[in-house]
């Protein structure tokens, strides 16, 4: 129970061509990055700063998170070694489960990470040579490649999907307030710039994933850099090195196990040379050039799997920013577009100073951000509704009435909404 109101029951997030579906009716989400969910669930003393994150993303109308399942080696590891699980921590993240479909709110589950945080390949790597085999120790990339790392990935795979939840008693791959599955949380392989050595993994790996669980929808992970498949799209990339990173957003999610894609967005460490025009510039480009690709050439949903501008640039070019990348996905709902979901990275609750980035968001520290995504969820709820009821949206160019919705209009930037009758077909945006 959250809040004292009954949690109704989940249906499974499905993929219908472009669009995210549940129980036939499109989806379309408005959500955020917690990534910590269930390192902080190990310690039950932890576990209040995950109460009060889900509450608070649920007051402002967030219904995904994206999550570790992964903590490999190191402090409080969920796998200890190649195989070997520490059940209580793996109880955390039955905790964080269990805690999040309270809330009514679905789980975007990552299963390792490019990078060293939390193990990553890297760790893989270190366990294959501790266990006699013959890794090249130049390149961490070498977990692509090598029989063993990839065994040891399919292990993790298999003991996170069939995992059943010792709380609910519901098994991970049966339940539906797991959104879906991550192969790798930002994968490149710069040993390879060809981009077939990570190609062949992420068909070698989705197509396993998808022999164990049916039912979840699945993605790679990407950043979405563009590679030699789209020469025509490579002007879109923040810089020329980001198609030699050995990977490919168009051909890596054209692989037929994998049910949609991601792109994430930080335009600011991306190309550290410009100032907030040119940075906004560069992000319209990057957002809109994904979403027409993913619509035109994928015919999958794009989700915006984590985006973010430096508190350095101050809440008002942050509002601008994302209030852009919103407008895109709002449009997208209204006209049955890709662009299906977003995931700001990353938001905390109080209490939780250890965790912050340069991108860290406290919603209950930042109005602006908070109403700026309360809003946003509001939109993207009404769009659902007018899909359901057949109805179309007018969209105002004046805000008339009342004072304070003439500054929420200027704050924000958001036309006023309206709905007209029932039998119209088409949308005015």
């Amino acid at each position: 129970m959250a809040g004292g109101d009954e949690v109704p029951e989940m249906g499974f997030v499905e993929r219908s061509g472009c669009q995210f579906t549940i129980n036939g009716e499109p989806f379309y989400f408005n959500g955020w990055n917690s990534y910590w969910l269930m390192a902080r669930s190990v310690d039950e003393a932890n576990r209040i700063n995950v109460q009060d994150m889900l509450k608070e993303a649920a007051g402002l109308g967030l219904t995904v998170c994206r999550t570790w399942a992964f903590n490999d080696a190191g402090y409080e590891a969920l796998q200890l070694s190649p195989g070997k699980y520490d059940e209580k921590v793996f109880q955390a993240l039955d905790y964080a489960i269990e805690q999040a479909k309270q809330y009514g709110i679905r789980l975007l589950l990552v299963f390792v990470n490019n990078w060293d945080d939390y193990g990553g390949k890297s760790q893989y790597c270190k366990w294959a040579r501790e266990a006699g085999v013959d890794v090249d120790t130049s390149t961490t990339d070498s977990f692509f490649s090598s029989p063993s790392t990839k065994d040891f990935y399919k292990a993790h795979i298999k003991a996170i999907v069939t995992r059943v939840n010792s709380i609910s008693g519901i098994p991970y791959s049966e339940d539906p307030t797991i959104f879906g599955w991550e192969l790798m949380n930002e994968p490149r392989c710069l040993a390879d710039k060809t981009g077939d050595l990570l190609q062949h993994w992420i068909e070698e790996m989705a197509d396993y994933v998808k022999s164990l669980d049916s039912k979840h929808l699945l993605t790679v992970g990407l950043e979405g850099f563009y590679g030699k498949s789209s020469p025509e799209s490579l002007v879109a990339n923040p810089q020329d090195w980001c198609q030699y990173l050995g990977c490919d957003f168009v051909r890596n999610h054209l692989v037929p196990s994998i049910d949609f894609a991601t792109i994430h967005a930080y335009p600011d460490a991306w190309r550290s040379d410009l100032d907030i025009t040119g940075l906004m510039k560069q992000f319209k480009r990057w957002v809109r050039m994904h979403a027409q690709d993913t619509e035109e050439k994928l015919q999958m949903p794009l989700v915006i799997a984590e985006f973010g501008l430096s508190n350095r640039f101050g809440v008002r070019c942050q509002r601008h920013m994302f209030k852009s990348l919103f407008d895109v996905v709002y449009e997208s709902s209204i006209l049955g577009g890709a662009a299906a979901g977003t995931m700001i990275w990353q938001l905390l609750p109080e209490g939780m100073d250890g965790f912050k980035d340069s991108y860290a968001i406290v919603a209950s520290q930042e109005p602006v951000i908070s109403k700026l995504l309360a809003l946003q969820s509001q939109r993207l709820k009404l769009a659902i509704e007018l899909h359901r009821t057949n109805q179309c949206l007018l969209v105002e160019d004046e805000v008339e009435g009342k004072e304070e919705e003439k500054e929420e209009s200027w704050l924000f930037g958001l036309k006023k909404l309206s709905i007209c009758g029932a039998g119209h077909n088409k949308y005015s945006i």
